[in-house]
């Protein structure tokens, strides 16, 4: 299969309400999508950074430069061409996993559709659906809180994630606990804290969560590690893991029980498969985390968490979470649980009006 040429697409979503984390609200997610096209076919990608670098050091214009400068005139000029030739023809360019993760998604898209295969079975999916978490931000106040809870597991949603930050955290979680009782509840601090808030952190033990994701900075492995010795509430990581190596460093020292697999931060799905595969041989379970992605994003998300060792609901909502109206057919919760695409490559594709409603701007990119 050989690269022609890649279509950087920038578009612009409303939410379809504000959604407030630790490092900030989002009120409409600006996100870039590539279309790459082959000597077999079209694929989709679609890159998870932020406007701002808040979540990670990449953000869109970022990602945007690299591909244009970088990345995608070296998978131009490299001849023949599949999925996994693209890490390695990418490695000499440091960093950047989540614009090299979204080439990759494409290149991987593409020749999967062309040999009529779908994410999930080409991952190794052993399942049709997917049990769904939903992540609830940072309200205003407490009863708001209540109620944007109790809407969620109207819905269906098997797992409710707070996210939490200093000052927002111990009575939040006491009242969903108070007013739901036994449910599924996890934190994720999104690295607002430090290990000077010990003893903060350990008053959230007694509420029996699920995890608390990403309390430390993300370079803070050690801390974490010191941090788990102090707290009963099993650590995730999120932010630390970008590779399987990463993993496997956490893991052996200690600073976390559990990992939350976003494709994006890490890579790739394939990088993806292969951080599910070393948790799976220390026994460590996972989840998929989220980016607030479209169809497109939800599509092999759902492929991913579909694998084994992927244990625990994951952010993988439905496309009414986030978005009135998605660029793909929308995925739609039944049951707590969305159906695993079984069609080639994602099995979806944009709808072509409302992708051009969304759309800001376009550009094409050729040898």
């Amino acid at each position: 299969m050989k690269l022609d040429g890649v279509e950087l697409l920038r578009v612009r979503m409303p939410l379809v309400a504000p959604f407030r984390t630790s490092f900030g609200t989002q009120a409409e997610r600006e996100l870039l999508l590539l279309r790459a096209v082959t000597s077999e076919g079209e694929g989709w990608g679609e890159c998870g950074a932020m406007v701002d670098p808040l979540y990670s050091s990449e953000y869109v214009d970022g990602v945007e430069h690299v591909l244009r400068t970088f990345l995608v005139p070296a998978l131009l000029a490299a001849g023949d061409l599949t999925a996994n030739k693209v890490a390695p023809l990418l490695a000499k360019f440091k960093g950047h996993r989540m614009a090299k993760a979204a080439l990759e998604m494409a290149v991987l898209d593409a020749e999967l559709r062309a040999r009529g295969v779908s994410f999930g079975a080409a991952l190794g999916s052993t399942k049709d659906s997917v049990p769904c978490g939903v992540s609830v931000g940072i309200m205003d106040t407490v009863p708001k809180l209540l109620d944007a809870v109790a809407g969620y597991l109207d819905a269906g949603y098997v797992r409710i994630k707070l996210k939490i930050e200093p000052g927002w955290d111990v009575e939040p979680v006491r009242a969903v606990r108070e007013r739901f009782g036994d449910i599924l509840l996890q934190v994720d601090a999104n690295t607002a804290y430090t290990l000077s808030d010990v003893p903060q952190l350990q008053r959230l033990d007694p509420f029996e969560l699920l995890l608390i994701e990403q309390p430390l900075e993300e370079e803070d492995v050690l801390g974490h590690a010191e941090l788990a010795k102090h707290i009963r509430t099993p650590i995730c990581l999120d932010e630390s893991v970008v590779s399987a190596r990463s993993a496997a460093d956490a893991i052996k020292l200690g600073a976390c029980r559990i990992v939350n697999i976003k494709p994006s931060r890490v890579g790739g799905y394939l990088e993806a498969r292969r951080v599910h595969d070393v948790c799976a041989a220390h026994g460590v379970p996972v989840w998929c985390g989220g980016m607030i992605e479209t169809g497109l994003g939800r599509a092999a998300n759902v492929a991913l968490a579909s694998l084994p060792g992927f244990t625990l609901p994951g952010d993988t909502s439905a496309s009414d979470r986030f978005y009135r109206t998605d660029i793909t057919e929308p995925f739609v919760l039944a049951a707590g649980r969305l159906p695993v695409p079984t069609g080639p490559g994602l099995g979806v594709t944009p709808i072509p009006e409302r992708l051009t409603e969304v759309t800001t701007a376009k550009a094409w990119l050729a040898s």
